[in-house]
């Protein structure tokens, strides 16, 4: 099935590991090109210049923290510096660990800095470069957590259930620009993190066993789902083929939403 996103500019915010990577190799394959965007300087510049060599497509990494203002504007120059972005995925992000009556305003504040005023500002940035474009495509990746939150990770939890509003306004406001805007609430994904906290729990013996359990406690598929499931899903609503969805939140869960 040919998607329509050959040569295309993707823009992949956290694309240097996990879920980014996997999206930024999945568009790759569609003979997009990328940008992706990340703050370990050595790993992004190597991870873009290993998807150039495997799938033939212009590539690049930029080094930068789109919790800032500065890196947000550095990722928008890059974008403008390829030709103007058609599609940005707002991926950046982390788990977090609190109670709310413990948890500093910092805290607070640097996860509404990463989890959504990237998405406003990199939003703010790429859009008129779509325009210029005709449209384009915005995906933000929030989380099951933003309506079923987890009790350990609060602010986690608030972040992405504001992203997920941001996004629903944006798709609102640039409908008439052929730009479509939507979200995907992912549940279980083995990324790295999800790997290097279990070995911290239950150690190099016990890890596998540790996230069994926890896919078992979530129900549904009783699974996690790969980095590569996902960034499916992600390449398909940015291409032609789901020219008709903007606004709209999709839950890729294996079945652990408990509610409809």
């Amino acid at each position: 099935m040919d998607l329509g996103l050959r040569g295309k500019l993707a823009v992949i915010s956290g694309g240097s590991v996990g879920i980014g990577l996997a999206v930024a190799e999945a568009f790759a394959a569609e003979g997009a090109r990328v940008l992706i965007t990340a703050r370990n300087e050595k790993r992004v510049v190597d991870e873009a210049a290993r998807i150039k060599t495997n799938f033939g497509v212009d590539a690049i990494g930029v080094t930068a923290d789109v919790a800032t203002a500065k890196g947000c504007d550095g990722v928008i120059a890059a974008a403008a510096g390829m030709g103007g972005a058609d599609i940005l995925i707002n991926n950046a992000g982390t788990g977090s660990n609190e109670k709310i009556v413990d948890a500093p305003d910092d805290k607070w504040q640097y996860y509404w800095d990463l989890h959504v005023m990237a998405a406003v500002r990199l939003g703010r940035g790429l859009v008129p470069q779509m325009k210029a474009h005709g449209g384009g495509a915005i995906i933000h990746n929030a989380s099951i957590c933003a309506v079923q939150p987890l009790w350990y990770e609060p602010i986690y939890n608030t972040t992405k259930a504001a992203l997920m509003m941001f996004s629903k306004t944006l798709a609102n406001e640039v409908v008439g620009d052929n730009i479509r805007v939507n979200t995907i609430n992912p549940g279980l994904v083995l990324t790295p993190d999800w790997v290097k906290t279990a070995k911290q729990i239950a150690g190099e013996n016990g890890y596998q066993a540790h996230l069994q359990s926890v896919a078992d406690e979530a129900g549904g598929m009783k699974r996690f789902a790969t980095p590569e499931e996902l960034a499916n899903f992600f390449v398909f609503l940015c291409s032609d083929k789901a020219s008709y969805s903007t606004g709209s939140t999709y839950f890729v869960d294996g079945g652990w939403l408990k509610t409809i």
